[in-house]
């Protein structure tokens, strides 16, 4: 899905460390809530309360799931599942572009 249509956006940042991750909210009429934003190349540890897709428009990175001492390249087009109450952390290598999918 290239666009969202019919939704809110959240007039206000979310600015983490120090501006290397920006994104900004966007809400549908149902409720559900997702995430747009960028990503400076930097290591990045961000903690769940509910479970989230995160896809990589544009970017690459290695990510470190819960669970999984192993790091798993991502690139643009490609997608992971953080499960809920969670940390995971990403070595992002180049700008990214994201969008991240809250799950109820």
């Amino acid at each position: 899905m290239s666009e969202f249509n019919n939704v809110t956006v959240v007039r206000e940042a979310n600015v983490y460390f120090d501006g290397k991750v920006v994104s900004r909210t966007i809400v549908f009429p149902d409720g559900a809530k997702k995430t747009l934003g960028f990503m400076q190349p930097g290591e990045y540890t961000f903690n769940t309360g509910a479970p989230e897709i995160m896809e990589i428009m544009q970017g690459e990175m290695t990510v470190q799931l819960p669970g999984s001492d192993a790091w798993r390249a991502v690139k643009g087009g490609e997608s992971f599942d953080v499960p809920a109450n969670s940390a995971f952390t990403m070595r992002v290598s180049a700008l990214s572009d994201y969008c991240c999918s809250f799950i109820d």
